[in-house]
């Protein structure tokens, strides 16, 4: 590396760092609220109602099908025409705005609730029928069911395709740079055109990523091992 490569990549290790940390907010904050609505989505997709299970199938199906970046760009250029149309129809003045931030967790977001639906699904679909009965002969409310007995038992289940959705997650943070907002990717890319340093940074974006999947796989696999503690492995089995 030579001296002017070290004296770009110090110059950039600043918003470098502030692009990972803004990459992982988005990331965090966009899973949340994805697992929320995944909650929400098996939930409707598990109804009874014959509506509910079509709104449910509707959402994750048609969600899944659309790419991530349409979406991103509808949103972020013909969101806030949309809202700025319905306030001046509801009378109120100024013009609707939307953040490349809100942009980024609400899409990401409205994604991830898609896929986090048909996991969670499944996941509870899984669970041992006998154990669902048992707690309705026992007199549980739906909630307290929910807590004590659908959770603990779709965790293990479930884990697997939360993590590879975690790990989707974190890579998709970066298709959020054509609208350029500064997250990690962005950030590179600036640093790679200014310095034409293209080789250096890129690939330190690449390290970077590298380090988030990592140790995000390793917390998953500790989080595993604990819902399936007590549990018989295969070594066992």
């Amino acid at each position: 590396m030579n001296q002017v490569s070290q004296e770009g990549l110090l110059d950039w290790a600043g918003p470098i760092a502030e692009g990972a940390l803004t990459t992982l907010e988005i990331a965090v904050l966009s899973y949340a609220i994805g697992l929320a609505l995944g909650l929400i989505g098996a939930s409707a997709r598990l109804s009874p109602w014959a509506p509910l299970r079509g709104l449910g199938t509707v959402y994750s199906t048609a969600v899944r099908a659309i790419p991530e970046l349409l979406l991103i760009i509808l949103l972020y250029y013909a969101g806030p025409r949309l809202l700025t149309a319905v306030t001046q129809a509801l009378g109120l003045p100024g013009e609707a705005t939307i953040s490349g931030f809100v942009t980024a967790v609400g899409v990401l977001a409205f994604v991830q609730g898609a896929y986090m639906t048909e996991v969670l699904r499944g996941a509870i679909l899984a669970i041992p029928q006998g154990q669902l009965e048992a707690a309705s002969a026992f007199g549980f409310s739906p909630w307290a069911r929910f807590q004590r007995i659908v959770i603990p038992a779709m965790l293990p289940n479930a884990i697997p395709g939360m993590s590879n959705l975690w790990l989707i997650l974190i890579k998709d943070t970066a298709l959020i740079s054509v609208i350029g907002f500064n997250e990690l990717f962005f950030t590179i890319q600036q640093a790679a055109a200014s310095t034409r340093s293209q080789f250096l940074f890129y690939a330190a974006a690449g390290v970077i990523y590298l380090a988030m999947t990592l140790s995000s796989t390793a917390l998953f696999s500790r989080l595993e091992r604990y819902v399936r503690r007590g549990q018989p492995t295969a070594e066992e089995g």
